[in-house]
């Protein structure tokens, strides 16, 4: 008479095929791949916690004997005696042209990237995307001196045109003549500025997204702005803001293009479209080489303004992504 044999299965977590162990040449190069890699981020901190020493103290020894209010004086004069100086002015412009730069660059971005990423045959898109990269390649200088010589001659018609239907909202109110060497100006270069980071990095964002996601959509019968809307946004709304954080990350920093288009002074004005204003990163660079030992004292205390502001702003997108983390991406 036959017996019956039973097979008891194996353990949960056990795996009857043998693993192959890592070899010590393999274990070698993973432990110093990682020693490298520990090391390199706790370099990267201390030279930024280094670069925030050096700041205050450089800033501590120009407030101390300013006699301005540094956060609210509108005035720049670190050579007269005494000496008064603020930031006001240059964070209100900071601000402005950054915001500007941010309503015309991230709805432009985000609609070049899915037209890329859903929209454009498979041999526009590599061209298209390819060309989008280079120009996020070009140098700021480039940009400045095409913005000084092209945009702001051209952008006169514009201002004249706001001025005239538009000025009622006092924004657009233009006081005088002049070239348009203002606010607006410089937030629309920081737009075509920032416009490829953007692009780029919600591009790939987007071509992360599951095709299940999309394919589910479709079958339900929805169209394709629909799938876009319902799998494709929501999917990518973290990649969006940590790429717009990125974009406004240059604008708030960018020094030569803004020096070379803006006619800066020390003036706090609502209305866009006069010339004057002024920005952290500018102001640096046109003062800098003029400056006195003081002067670049307190120099280095508006640009450890600028240096605090990068900071909250990168720590804010980092906050976001981490916060969404099921919706970056990294699960796919």
């Amino acid at each position: 008479m036959a017996t019956a044999t039973t097979h008891t299965p194996p353990p949960p977590g056990r795996n009857d095929t043998a693993r192959p162990k890592a070899s010590a040449p393999s274990q070698a190069g993973d432990r110093i791949f990682s020693g490298l890699s520990r090391g390199s981020g706790i370099a990267l901190l201390v030279i930024m916690a280094a670069i925030a020493v050096f700041l205050t103290y450089r800033a501590i020894l120009a407030i101390a004997d300013n006699e301005g209010n540094f956060l609210t004086t509108s005035e720049w004069n670190p050579a007269g005696d005494p000496p008064v100086f603020g930031i006001a002015v240059l964070a209100f412009g900071t601000i402005v042209s950054s915001i500007i730069a941010m309503a015309i660059a991230v709805p432009v971005a985000i609609g070049i990237a899915l037209f890329i990423s859903h929209y454009a045959p498979r041999k526009l898109a590599g061209p298209l995307a390819y060309v989008v990269d280079l120009l996020a390649a070009v140098p700021s200088i480039i940009y400045g001196l095409w913005g000084a010589i092209f945009l702001v001659p051209y952008l006169d018609g514009l201002n004249k045109w706001l001025d005239q239907y538009m000025g009622w909202t006092y924004i657009f109110d233009k006081s005088g003549e002049g070239v348009a060497r203002n606010m607006f100006t410089v937030g629309i270069l920081l737009a075509i500025m920032i416009l490829p980071i953007i692009t780029n990095v919600t591009r790939e964002v987007f071509l992360q997204v599951p095709r299940m996601h999309e394919e589910a959509a479709l079958a339900l019968g929805a169209t394709r702005w629909e799938t876009i809307r319902m799998s494709v946004l929501p999917f990518g709304r973290s990649g969006i803001i940590s790429a717009s954080m990125l974009g406004l990350g240059r604008a708030l920093g960018e020094t030569m293009a803004v020096a070379v288009v803006l006619s800066p002074n020390f003036i706090i004005s609502g209305r866009l479209l006069d010339p004057g204003g002024g920005t952290f990163a500018q102001n640096i660079a046109a003062k800098f080489n003029e400056a006195n030992e003081y002067g670049r004292d307190a120099l280095i205390a508006s640009g450890l303004v600028l240096f605090f502001i990068t900071l909250l702003v990168n720590g804010a997108a980092r906050w976001i992504i981490g916060r969404r983390k099921e919706y970056s991406g990294a699960n796919a």
